[in-house]
């Protein structure tokens, strides 16, 4: 049965500099072979399309190794299961795991690197997997828990307030009884942030004044700020943090596609001043504790008091386009790239 299946896939043909191009991207259309024994055949339903992409792909040394030149591009997913010779899953199984930018993935069932699980679509949508109870949830979950350490009642910053992490990352905080300040790009993305998911405030940065802002809704300073973007706002939000406060770093959006070097921290002084931290945060680190962070989100959502958003893009044609919608704000909550009907 596999021998006739087609797997189309989108293989890295250069590094890029700044924004990815089409011509750093190979299509090919090869067969799916037959499998042996251990194996299986999994068909991707639904790609997770994530900032730290742009990343994989420059040449260099980094928390995983680069995607190598003329690889198929990586990327996390949700598929099922079409065919097997493995005990681990059967055919029907829906599973979760680094699927790569392709049509179908092929190979051993306990693969390391591709690190299948199944998952169950009656706890929660299949896009909802690559979202909250997926990467971008683990990320803001044990990045806020364990690196942030919010306390109730303390004032907690996160910028891409809207995005897959960020919207996580508010409604954590708010669940422990931390005032909630989001930063987001736009209207509609604030009143979602504040309306929809119960933030106490949100910062236009495109339409204002992010440290106008911060004075008036963070007038007891900041306790812990969840960073996103980098650059200028992370600047600006380390000068009204407080005593012992927490910076997380996640991410640096506003920085992966420079063609310059990137814009470190300007007033990082305010860490001596303060006493206070900065930590990275790497989802990976945490993978032995991903079923904890999945069964507390679950809980929040079957409760009726945690929502997850995803903007779903359909089409694996699509997908060079789709991805720069990431480095654009044009993704409403976590950008997903359908690739079948489930």
């Amino acid at each position: 049965m596999t021998t006739l299946l087609q797997n189309d896939q989108f293989r890295l043909a250069a590094r890029p500099v700044g924004l990815p191009k089409p011509s750093d991207w190979n299509a090919v259309n090869e067969p799916v072979r037959a499998i042996a024994d251990g194996e299986i055949v999994v068909k991707t339903l639904y790609l997770s399309l994530d900032p730290a992409m742009r990343g994989w792909m420059n040449e260099g040394k980094s928390y995983i190794r680069p995607v190598a030149i003329g690889e198929v591009m990586r990327a996390g997913g949700v598929g099922v299961v079409v065919a097997s010779k493995s005990p681990k899953f059967a055919v029907g199984d829906h599973v979760s795991g680094g699927i790569g930018v392709q049509t179908y993935w092929v190979g051993a069932a306990d693969d390391k690197t591709a690190n299948f699980y199944r998952i169950d679509p009656r706890v929660a949508p299949l896009t909802t997997w690559l979202n909250t109870l997926g990467m971008p949830g683990m990320t803001a979950y044990f990045g806020l828990l364990d690196v942030g350490q919010p306390k109730a009642g303390e004032t907690v910053v996160v910028s891409g307030a809207a995005g897959a992490v960020g919207q996580t990352v508010g409604q954590v905080a708010r669940h422990l009884g931390c005032r909630v300040v989001g930063i987001a790009g736009g209207k509609d993305k604030c009143d979602f942030v504040v309306n929809e998911l119960g933030f106490d405030a949100c910062i236009d940065y495109k339409n204002g004044d992010v440290r106008e802002g911060l004075k008036q809704h963070c007038p007891n300073g900041v306790d812990v700020y969840f960073d996103n973007v980098g650059g200028d706002i992370l600047d600006t939000v380390l000068t009204r943090i407080n005593m012992k406060a927490r910076i997380v770093i996640c991410g640096a959006i506003s920085q992966y596609n420079n063609t310059t070097p990137v814009k470190g921290p300007a007033n990082y002084l305010s860490l001596l001043v303060n006493r206070a931290r900065m930590e990275g945060i790497v989802v990976f680190d945490y993978a032995p504790r991903y079923k904890d962070g999945v069964a507390a989100l679950a809980k929040w959502m079957q409760e009726g008091s945690f929502k997850s958003r995803e903007d779903v893009v359909k089409g694996f044609d699509n997908f060079p386009d789709a991805l720069l919608m990431l480095f654009e704000g044009k993704n409403f909550g976590k950008l997903v790239l359908q690739v079948a009907e489930a």
